[in-house]
């Protein structure tokens, strides 16, 4: 027994296995097989190393945005003449990647607290016809404040306790109020970190200088570093109509895109800007939409002869995202090894399908499975049984 596991230690750690292999001369087998391989070896070189960069280590960005918004607009409404700059025209004012550009608005003057009637709407759900139709106290989902139990005949509507008198934001004006707001012009600073490679780039490269700053305007041919958009390139890029999108509001979103190979020099790390229509009146609309553009309230608030009072303004606008995805890679020898080893692994794919060809559909398929698996039968033995004290003694003829 002893030598038996000694000998099956010596076989196992000094004895060398390899497959039987089985030379076939077949045109038709042997052409799909360099092709399976060709393929295989087409798809590790060209996909996984040139396209996929499967020898690099990669890691993702943190970046950072500032933003400032620059443009001067001039009104005159009912001979009142007015100028807005970037301080009455984007929320919030801090410059974030996030923001509002103003371009049209409905404004309620002198609102005070007190009773008004309701006003009316399209669908006519504010409508009454006696003061039963008005609960007191109660509040309507399409109303303006709370019902005083009075229904006002002048208009069909309850009175309310509310801010006087209702905004009324049944007509949106038409041209914008701000549609010279394509012209206004967004600096955008974009700064990242690659922390698995310590390197840190910002989207003022070093073909960007000061200079070159004040009289550029972004294009994606001839100025694509360029960092300064006008706001109407941003919205006709996404898709969007500008007249349109002004007089509703919509929402746009800009994607800083960093795409490095830091196996190069760390210059050709550079960003590509692109525009995308996130919400709003798109060129390819055909149907009308439910709840289209964007708009928020905000009010300023003031004391006239010891009474509170307030200027509503609804605001129509379009909302920028500026979104940053960055993603570096570098040589590095697990991911190369890995990659050639499941490359190599694939490459067995030819075998079997060559395999399946030659023992299944070619004319040949017996004797091919003759010369590939050797069969062997155990014969079985016939147990012997021991001889007794009286057949040893008899004598043997």
């Amino acid at each position: 027994m002893k030598s038996q596991m000694q000998r099956s230690f010596s076989n196992f750690f000094f004895e060398y296995e390899t497959p039987r292999q089985v030379l076939v001369k077949n045109i038709k087998v042997a052409v799909a097989c360099r092709i399976i391989q060709m393929g295989v070896l087409a798809y590790i070189i060209g996909w996984v190393f040139m396209y996929e960069k499967g020898y690099q280590t990669v890691d993702n960005a943190i970046g950072s945005i500032f933003t400032k918004m620059k443009g001067v607009s001039f009104t005159n409404i009912s001979g009142k003449e007015r100028i807005w700059d970037a301080a009455d025209y984007v929320f919030p004012e801090q410059g974030d990647s996030s923001f509002v550009v103003m371009t049209n608005y409905i404004s309620t003057v002198g609102q005070k607290q007190g009773k008004c009637p309701e006003l009316p709407d399209w669908k006519d759900k504010n409508k009454c016809i006696s003061d039963a139709n008005c609960d007191e106290g109660k509040y309507k989902r399409t109303g303006n404040g709370h019902m005083t139990g009075k229904c006002i005949n002048e208009t069909s509507t309850c009175e309310i306790y509310s801010w006087c008198p209702v905004e009324d934001d049944r007509q949106i004006p038409d041209p914008p109020i701000l549609l010279t707001a394509e012209n206004y012009t967004l600096f955008i600073k974009n700064s990242i970190t690659f922390r698995q490679f310590d390197v840190v780039r910002s989207n003022l490269v070093e073909s960007v200088n000061q200079s070159y700053i004040n009289t550029c305007l972004f294009h994606p041919k001839i100025d694509p570093l360029c960092p300064i958009f006008r706001l109407g390139d941003i919205v006709e890029r996404s898709g969007f109509n500008f007249t349109e999108i002004a007089r509703v509001g919509g929402a746009i979103g800009v994607l800083i895109d960093w795409d490095c190979n830091l196996d190069l020099s760390i210059r050709h790390c550079k960003p590509k800007y692109e525009f995308y229509g996130l919400y709003g009146t798109g060129k390819n609309d055909k149907e009308e939409k439910p709840s289209l553009g964007y708009n928020f309230r905000y009010a300023k608030y003031y004391v006239e002869d010891g009474v509170e009072k307030r200027t509503l303004m609804k605001v129509f606008g379009v909302r920028i995202d500026i979104i940053v995805h960055g993603r570096a890679g570098k040589f590095d020898v697990i991911p190369t090894l890995t990659a050639i080893g499941s490359g190599v692994g694939i490459f067995g794919v030819a075998t079997v399908v060559c395999d399946l060809l030659l023992l299944y559909f070619v004319p040949k398929r017996d004797f091919y499975k003759n010369m590939k698996f050797k069969h062997t039968e155990i014969p079985e033995e016939t147990p012997t049984l021991p001889q007794s004290h009286t057949e040893k003694d008899l004598p043997k003829e």
